[in-house]
């Protein structure tokens, strides 16, 4: 099992990440059988307000929506703040909308209940037939005193006063800089125990496919690995 990641600049992202949903979609045609199915992840991502605003988000999120890509799962980080001031100086569209028109499922939770999130991402988790677009209302700079909720947090270092100030009115020690409480750390180590054991199962239902499907296997390796026939050329050539 897997989770894609992907990054590009703003709206190209989306376009990323629609394209592994395609491609996991595709995989799963190609290689599932009846005992398994080496292509079963989904594919999650997060975007801002400058990633919606572009173009291109526009033509991905569209074509995901008409393809059904119940494997996509978008997280919307609405702080309604871009380089340039507020978003309202060029945006002013109802994104939640415009998603569902292009087919897709929305969710909406506060960026700070974990609770209300864990909800929508059930929810998005339970809709296999179309994408999932989560918003999620949020503070740029959060607990920063003097640029929470400005373009000076989006495209400017806080500072180490600003930071300071922030971590005080967060509660937060000012040292060390960079703080991993010890009960988080517990937390993701015993997470990626329970993880190990669906991993190992994976690996070992992954291993019996491979043998009882070789041809699948060696067009598997050819693909992952991005191996092409050495006569490729004479192959496309003669036809």
């Amino acid at each position: 099992p897997g989770v894609e990641t992907t990054t590009g600049p703003l709206g190209q992202g989306i376009g990323n990440m629609v394209g592994m949903a395609i491609a996991q979609r595709l995989s799963a045609a190609r290689f599932a059988t009846a005992d398994f199915s080496p292509s079963t992840w989904r594919v999650f991502g997060i975007a801002g307000d400058g990633c919606l605003m572009e173009g291109i988000s526009h033509e991905a999120a569209s074509l995901a929506g008409h393809l059904g890509l119940g494997n996509l799962v978008l997280f919307y980080d609405d702080n309604r703040i871009t380089i340039e001031g507020e978003t309202d100086l060029a945006y002013s569209e109802d994104a939640a909308k415009r998603f569902e028109s292009y087919g897709w499922h929305v969710e909406r939770a506060d960026a700070y209940d974990h609770e209300a999130i864990a909800a929508a991402v059930t929810k998005s988790l339970a809709e296999t037939t179309r994408p999932s677009l989560v918003i999620l209302k949020s503070h740029i700079g959060y607990g920063a005193p003097h640029k929470q909720d400005t373009r000076h947090a989006h495209g400017e270092p806080l500072g180490p006063e600003e930071m300071a100030a922030a971590k005080d009115k967060l509660g937060w020690p000012q040292s060390p800089t960079f703080l991993v409480p010890e009960p988080v750390r517990a937390r993701f180590a015993a997470r990626a125990a329970e993880n190990r054991k669906e991993y190992d199962a994976w690996q070992a239902s992954f291993a019996a496919w491979r043998k009882a499907h070789p041809e699948l296997a060696r067009l598997w390796d050819a693909i992952t690995e991005r191996q092409v026939p050495s006569d490729l050329v004479e192959q496309l050539c003669a036809k």
